[in-house]
């Protein structure tokens, strides 16, 4: 039902990746073609400001679980976090940071891009998915305060792991909304930043190159991905393949130009699999499309050159929609098993906090992937109001209570929620949703052949709702 790229897509990526370490399969070195341009700069290629907010968004990720009951500690840990979701200078790099060999250049924010930050970045529209009519920044600082004030950023008794709520929110509020509905929308249109004029005064890039370049920075790839494997990719992020990493050979990862980053390695993930090429089909868009711009020489592109960089742009779109999609079907699948490792702990007298632990960190991840997957450019309609009511505002808890509202002054308001199973019929239906309304391939952690069985263990408590 969205809009899909057929198989050319997927044999361009094929085409390029057959050329192997070839001198225009990188990222990096495209010329200047501004006319006019008297600077000193040799390359037109620039996406700092985007590498430092994948970093602020890492940072942000492992400041989020440092959270605290006493009062004095989380106020200190808001703060901090709220300095690297908004605008301060001299933040350390939390995360990513050295691990053994695999040692990071950099070790401040300011030295991949000065003064850049996520709050005026995100989504701005209203966040269907949880109550309280928050926008997409409000949202975020709403999870952060509930963070720093909850040890560790893990509440058992509402049910939320605030480290993976945020983490893959901003994954997509930020980073894919930016990318689809700003740089590789807008920002393609014939009368906005057009070719044949600077970027901005003084640049050295066109208007068209740095959009492009800057939609390409919020993906998080290595500028060499092409000359990689999925797996290669993956082990970067990982930070277990330094060799992968380091390009330029001198024993360091410039997070500039060489780490994988979190929307990178969710495809990598998926395609390591070996059943589908979404890092590739997206990075060999990428590069085609600056290919096409560079070529126009600082000329304005015309219609066929731009009907054919849009034609790149939907491949990026629809593909990183799809991985968006892969990635909340298989946390739906985490969170059905957990749920029956949780009930089969009960039934045999066992701890469940184990089990509990796992269930909550799946949901948050679901959870955020599903609001992340609806920051796009299009409206998903009634397919995010299905998986917004078979996910609901918190996950179900094994006293059977779940969040159903937030009130007035931030409190989480609770009630009785479904039963145990039908529940987990919920993840099995969401997952059967996204199926039919996503070309989705890996489907990892698929559980839906039990649903049938379910359903007729459920008998006529299975609620037939969202059907």
């Amino acid at each position: 039902m969205y809009r899909r790229v057929g198989a050319g897509a997927a044999a361009l990526a094929v085409m390029i990746m057959a050329g192997g370490a070839m001198a225009d399969s990188n990222y990096s070195g495209f010329p200047v073609t501004l006319k006019g341009y008297a600077g000193n700069a040799t390359t037109s290629v620039s996406y700092t400001g985007q590498i430092a907010r994948h970093v602020l968004h890492d940072s942000l990720k492992v400041l989020a679980g440092t959270g605290s009951e006493n009062a004095k500690s989380a106020a200190k840990v808001e703060d901090k976090m709220l300095s690297y979701f908004g605008k301060e200078s001299g933040r350390e790099i939390v995360a990513p940071a050295t691990k053994g060999s695999f040692v990071i250049l950099q070790t401040e924010v300011d030295q991949i891009s000065g003064g850049k930050d996520l709050t005026g970045k995100i989504y701005k529209g209203t966040v269907a998915g949880m109550p309280g009519q928050m926008t997409g920044g409000d949202l975020v600082k709403f999870w952060i305060k509930k963070a720093s004030r909850t040890n560790g950023g893990y509440d058992s008794r509402n049910g939320y792991n605030y480290p993976q709520l945020i983490s893959k929110y901003i994954m997509g509020a930020v980073s894919y909304h930016q990318a689809v509905d700003n740089y590789l929308d807008e920002k393609l249109t014939a009368g906005t930043k057009p070719n044949d004029k600077p970027y901005k005064d003084g640049a050295a890039y066109t208007g068209k190159e740095h959009s492009w370049d800057e939609a390409f920075g919020y993906f998080g790839a290595p500028a060499h991905t092409m000359a990689l494997t999925a797996e290669q990719v993956y082990g970067i992020a990982k930070k277990k393949d330094l060799v992968a990493a380091d390009f330029n050979k001198d024993g360091k990862v410039d997070l500039k130009t060489e780490m994988t980053f979190g929307p990178a390695y969710y495809a990598s993930a998926f395609d390591k699999g070996g059943k589908t090429q979404y890092l590739h089909t997206i990075m060999g868009a990428y590069l085609e499309g600056r290919k096409l711009i560079t070529a126009a020489n600082g000329a304005k592109l015309t219609k066929s050159q731009r009907d054919q960089l849009i034609n790149h742009a939907q491949t990026i779109s629809s593909n990183w929609e799809t991985v968006l999609a892969e990635a909340t079907f298989k946390y739906a699948g985490s969170v059905y098993k957990d749920m029956a490792k949780i009930k089969a702990a009960l039934d045999s007298g066992e701890s469940t906090s184990k089990a509990l632990s796992a269930y909550i960190k799946h949901w948050g991840e679901l959870k955020g992937f599903s609001l992340a997957l609806q920051s796009g450019r299009f409206d998903l309609g009634k397919v995010a109001t299905k998986m917004n009511r078979l996910i609901g505002f918190g996950p179900l808890m094994p006293n059977l209570s779940q969040v159903v509202d937030i009130d007035s002054s931030g409190r989480y308001v609770k009630d009785q929620g479904s039963s145990w199973g039908e529940y987990q019929l919920h993840m099995l239906k969401l997952q059967t949703l996204l199926s039919q309304s996503f070309p989705i391939a890996a489907k990892a952690n698929d559980m839906t052949a039990e649903i049938s069985t379910l359903t007729e263990a459920l008998g006529d408590g299975a609620s037939a709702e969202n059907d």
